[in-house]
């Protein structure tokens, strides 16, 4: 029977977009550019996942909830997201159109949800980016201080923060990015190639320097926290993981992608997972884990401590070349949120506006630049990456339940990628990713409920006006303003 049957015919904010409609608007003149090849999306996931997760967070999480457990952490996050990525494959290869969670919650779930999830989706990506901006500024810091110059804290660090004013690399590689970002896709992922195989380089270098440091005696006791910190742990090294999903913002702009989008999600995540696991064994092996809680750049420290500066120094070049291609393709993935909504009539016409050579959405880019940049400039990393951490779980959970609704109210769609064993794997993600949202500091809980309220009452006194879901549209039509 089909679900959808026992919604009002008049009750908008619960009418699903059928998939032959979201397709028309990727068609036409003013459509984006389909360039991109499965290796450009395998590279682009591992930019976007690779990053902040290793050079930063790693030393966070280990001196304050995990301890020598990292590993578990990262594992059970590993878990919880490969769970996430088998539900995104299937939805990316069936519906390859921008706009990630938010376009397959508007062909499953109904446009109330998929307004709840793009709300949630911009706070995610958005504070991602200002997360990782900030992590880039540290290992500037770092890398400078060991040259022997010294950068001005009231300049490297947000206020209320080691005497901090405002955050000024942050800002800047933010806007630097902007600018990569308008000038195109294309020349986006070929800088993105260069720079992940520099991170790719530098990580296995770290690697070998550091495993004939390896100290067994640094991994105990395993638990210092016990399985509370192990799990809290996870809910935060979940950012780590965050941008596997950022592939399938791409997918309209993919040469094959029901095939394409699929393989560079689940390619990305698996190589990160191990790359992940075996760098917090290393690093949590050569330093006793404690020591982590005075630096944010726990790998070059952790080179320094055994005497090896020069790989130190060599490490932070290759953190601040692999942090920057994380802000890229989170940017990237932002931009593409506001685009997809807009060209649905959720947000304004401004947002779905293509820059007559470039072919990319330049005014969003812009604000969606400018907008992080101030972020990152004036807040302290550990709030960032909390609410990252919540949204995305919300992400999560609401494109698995969506999977499992398509199966029942859709079950001819044609499904290029299915992933397997549903309910059961989609079950898995929503009760996993709620434990770890659980997990996560009550304050958090509060600023993202507060975000998706603030997000519904916009809906109702806006998007719900201007929806275009009971348009007849065009391909032409997609972009009329």
């Amino acid at each position: 029977m089909d679900l959808r049957t026992l919604i009002p015919k008049d009750a908008q904010a619960f009418r699903t977009k059928t998939i032959d409609k979201l397709m028309e608007c990727t068609r036409g003149e003013h459509a984006l550019r389909r360039v991109l090849s499965p290796l450009d999306l395998t590279l682009m996931g591992i930019g976007a996942i690779i990053g902040t997760g290793i050079f930063v967070i790693t030393g966070v999480v280990a001196a304050n909830y995990s301890g020598p457990a990292l590993v578990v952490s990262f594992g059970i996050a590993g878990i919880v997201c490969a769970f996430a990525a088998l539900a995104y494959a299937e939805f990316a290869a069936m519906v390859p159109v921008a706009g990630s969670a938010y376009t397959y919650s508007y062909a499953s779930l109904g446009e109330i949800w998929a307004w709840i999830i793009g709300w949630d989706l911009i706070l995610e990506y958005a504070v991602s980016i200002a997360a990782v901006a900030v992590g880039w500024s540290g290992y500037v810091a770092s890398l400078a201080a060991s040259a022997g110059i010294t950068l001005p804290t009231a300049l490297v660090n947000p206020p209320s923060t080691s005497g901090g004013l405002v955050n000024i690399p942050a800002m800047v590689i933010i806007l630097l990015v902007t600018l990569l970002l308008i000038i195109g896709v294309r020349e986006s992922a070929r800088v993105n190639t260069v720079i992940v195989a520099i991170k790719l380089g530098v990580i296995l270098l770290f690697l070998y320097l550091a495993f004939g440091h390896i100290q067994p005696a640094n991994w105990v006791p395993f638990m210092p926290f016990g399985w509370s910190g192990v799990i809290t742990g996870a809910a935060i090294v979940f950012f780590a993981y965050i941008g596997f999903d950022a592939v399938s913002t791409a997918a309209e702009e993919v040469k094959n992608p029901k095939r394409d989008v699929p393989i560079g999600i689940l390619s990305s995540l698996a190589i990160a997972t191990v790359l992940y696991i075996a760098v917090s064994a290393v690093l949590t092996g050569i330093v006793p884990y404690s020591l982590f809680a005075g630096t944010s750049a726990p790998v070059a420290f952790a080179l320094e401590q055994i005497g090896i500066s020069w790989g130190s120094a060599l490490i932070s070049v290759g953190a601040i070349c692999g942090i920057t291609s994380v802000i890229i393709v989170l940017l990237y993935g932002q931009t593409r949120i506001f685009y997809a909504m807009s060209r649905d009539g959720l947000l304004p016409a401004l947002f779905r506006q293509i820059h007559p050579v470039y072919r990319t959405p330049v005014k969003v880019t812009i604000l969606v630049g400018t907008v992080t940049a101030i972020l990152a400039g004036f807040l302290p990393l550990t709030t960032i990456a909390e609410l990252v951490n919540i949204g995305t779980l919300a992400a999560f959970i609401i494109v698995s339940l969506g999977v499992i609704v398509l199966r029942y109210t859709e079950p001819s769609l044609p499904r290029p990628f299915r992933c397997p064993l549903v309910p059961l794997v989609p079950i898995l993600c929503i009760l996993s990713c709620g434990l770890l949202i659980l997990a996560l500091p009550l304050v958090t809980h509060l600023r993202f409920v507060l975000w998706l309220a603030v997000g519904l009452v916009i809906y109702i006194l806006y998007s719900r006006h201007h929806s275009r879901i009971n348009e007849d549209t065009s391909a032409v039509e997609c972009w009329k303003g």
